[in-house]
């Protein structure tokens, strides 16, 4: 039998299997007493809401006659049963969530020298229905034995210490609208049957949960809880986004009491992708995080000091001294050049000469002393704390009570000797210095290039310091290898917590970008590095395809067979859109759910936007979009990245478009996309990438 054979027999066999029967009355028994649970949810809710508008009532009716003192206690209970009534619709949220699919694996398991074993079941959420928890959240300790063991021995780490004993079954379940669709006993194999079927399934509008099919070791990813910095490096369609936010998830349940979804921020890449995966914490029960991009954080930085331009993009921009530019600031040792830079800023921009008050006077040498002492602050921040220094000096000294400056008055003497009067003056002055002058350019004045935002950055927090941010406590870094060296060391300054930073080094969206994933991992002390190898978006031959195009080494294909990609040559461009208009008009026809139509360019995604949009219901994905819809997708391979699609269409792969080793980036890129189906069009001669 083929490999293909054993594959559609496993898939029929999951969809024709007949439940255990002891399964079937144990759901039932589940059911009912989720639905006892939801009818006191919904009553909980709705005493709360009646209690809070009895208070309101007879706040308002009472207005006059309340004395301030019973005002304040009544706003307080208001607040309570406000946070009451926040807290009982969370509850009764994950009782109907659970109603749907309450579970989706058992797990027997005898502790070392126990007599028998003990079920568990594992699902979402945890439930409990009286004093018996019924159902175990997959982040509980105990659950993680259904993601690392086979029947055999086996254990997991309790707070209380690590548990040895075996498990005895493993079952797992798909279960839909409240109804068992199948229970399957495990065998070695049995996961990745059924890991295979959701494989098999159409593409979402969002990114959903995979709880059900979390592998071994993206299992040992989520539940590290140690790491200070993790980075995943993750081929194309290895999951890493969800691994990473599935961790998020884990954290926020290990942690509850110290760490909240308010305390976690995502760095992702754009506004449809952050819509993209909006959904999947909280679909796992927990609220949404913050989402972030580098514009925003220059924003909020750089407000009130300079100006800065939109990035251009690196393949529609035809500069060499611009490309230049960018070059020579997205490696290591630019970083290096700042930092030696800043430790001798201080004799560049201070001249310290005696300062003199009345009878009052300090010597420059004191002053230099003093301000090498706060080594440590940005150079304002020490002008200010000399200046305290001297004010408590010269208040010490006068005995004789005469007036004194006020520390406001010795800080703008002090602010005198700088040679430097601002951040924008002494960058200038580090491309003097590094003997580099041509590196900077200005588009306008007091406005910098998208390339000079982040070192401008960097050196601003040396001399007046930056904007932290102490709320966050987790920083998620989503396409890891778009961001240069000198934007990590920005990013450690302001966020000063764990991170979880991921992407694939093989994915490069900017030719003019030369670090690599080592000078990442040098920028940290205390990294931890995994590396997730296995595809699990793309079908065998889709994957094999892509591997022809970028021989990356490292990527192997899951045994999920489908359809050979398929080059089609056109006779001109006209045929070339007629291809495209006839492989939208058959993928209407078919049961997938998403093509993404997918070009070079920003460019080339709008011009084909606007010639197929009269005809057909599409949607154009550009920098500017918000959000990510099924249906047809029209868009660039940049704003493609991290997203799927069932079916994907490259057009135009002909060797005037794809030709140099960049180029090859690219093509990969948009090869795996496509889940299911894939098919590349060109006209006369074909990109020699793909010969």
């Amino acid at each position: 039998m083929s490999t293909r054979q054993k594959l559609n027999r496993s898939s029929q066999d999951i969809n024709s299997s007949i439940p255990f029967p002891d399964e079937i009355l144990h759901l039932e028994e589940i059911n009912h007493k989720l639905d006892d649970a939801l009818r006191k949810a919904d009553a909980d809710v709705d005493r709360l809401d009646e209690e809070y508008m009895e208070f309101k009532r007879y706040m308002v009716e009472n207005r006059g006659e309340i004395d301030p003192h019973e005002m304040f206690q009544n706003e307080l209970a208001l607040n309570r049963i406000d946070n009451s009534g926040a807290f009982a619709v969370g509850i009764r949220d994950k009782i109907a969530k659970l109603k749907e699919s309450p579970y989706f694996s058992r797990i027997d398991f005898r502790e070392a020298n126990a007599a028998e074993s003990t079920a568990y079941y594992i699902g979402r959420f945890s439930f409990s229905h009286g004093n018996e928890l019924l159902i175990f959240d997959w982040r509980a300790p105990i659950a993680s034995m259904f993601y690392d063991y086979e029947i055999g021995p086996a254990g997991f780490d309790a707070p209380q210490g690590r548990i040895e004993g075996a498990l005895t079954r493993k079952r797992q379940f798909k279960i839909k609208d409240g109804k068992l669709e199948y229970a399957l006993e495990s065998s070695v194999n049995i996961q990745d049957d059924i890991l295979q079927q959701e494989l098999s399934h159409t593409s979402d509008e969002k990114m959903k949960s995979i709880i059900a099919t979390i592998q071994k070791e993206q299992n040992q990813i989520i539940r590290n809880e140690k790491a200070g910095t993790l980075i995943i490096q993750g081929v194309a369609g290895s999951g890493k986004t969800s691994i990473a936010l599935h961790r998020i998830a884990f954290l926020l349940y290990r942690f509850k009491d110290s760490l909240s979804a308010k305390n976690v921020t995502i760095l992702s890449p754009n506004k449809v992708f952050g819509d993209y995966i909006s959904n999947v914490l909280p679909e796992l029960g927990e609220e949404p995080i913050y989402e972030l991009s580098f514009a925003d954080i220059a924003k909020v930085q750089l407000e009130g000091v300079v100006d800065f331009e939109a990035d251009k993009d690196p393949i529609e921009t035809n500069d060499g001294a611009w490309a230049e530019r960018v070059r020579f600031k997205s490696t290591l040792d630019f970083v290096k050049q700042m930092d030696s830079f800043i430790a001798q800023m201080p004799g560049i921009v201070f001249e310290p000469v005696d300062y003199t008050y009345g009878r009052f006077t300090v010597k420059a040498d004191t002053i230099s002393a003093r301000f090498d002492a706060y080594s440590k602050y940005p150079v304002k921040r020490r002008l200010q704390m000399v200046a305290n220094d001297i004010f408590d000096r010269f208040d010490t000294d006068n005995y004789m009570e005469e007036d004194i400056p006020k520390s406001r008055t010795i800080q703008k003497a002090l602010s005198k000797m700088l040679k430097v009067k601002d951040t924008l003056s002494l960058y200038k002055e580090f491309y003097n210095h590094i003997e580099r002058p041509e590196m900077l350019v200005m588009p306008a004045k007091k406005t910098l290039e998208w390339v000079d935002v982040f070192p401008f950055i960097y050196l601003h927090t040396a001399y007046e310091g930056l904007k932290e941010s102490s709320i966050i406590r987790h920083l998620v870094i989503d396409e890891m290898q778009d961001y240069t060296p000198i934007q990590y060391a920005v990013i450690n300054l302001l966020f000063k917590c764990k991170k979880t930073i991921l992407g694939d080094f093989d994915q490069f969206i900017n030719p003019n970008h030369l670090h690599t994933l080592d000078d990442i991992q040098l920028l940290y002390d205390d990294v931890e590095f995994v590396e997730l190898s296995k595809s699990y978006r793309s079908t065998y031959e889709i994957i094999s395809f892509a591997k022809q195009i970028k021989c990356t080494g490292t990527i192997e294909a899951i045994e999920r067979h489908g359809e050979t990609p398929a080059l089609i040559k056109c006779q001109n461009k006209r045929d070339e859109l007629m291809r495209i208009k006839s492989g939208i008009e058959t993928f209407s026809q078919t049961a997938y759910s998403s093509l993404g139509i997918i070009t070079k360019t920003n460019h080339d995604a709008k011009l084909l936007y606007f010639e197929l949009s009269h005809n057909y219901d599409v949607h154009l994905i550009s920098p500017e979009s918000t959000h990510f819809v099924n249906g047809i997708c029209i868009t660039s391979i940049q704003m493609s990245k991290g997203l799927e699609f069932d079916e994907a269409i490259v057009p135009y792969v002909d060797k005037n478009t794809y030709f140099t080793e960049y180029d090859r980036s690219l093509l990969y890129i948009a090869c795996t996309r496509a889940m299911h189906k894939l098919t590349l069009l060109y006209t006369k001669e074909i990109s020699p990438l793909l010969g």
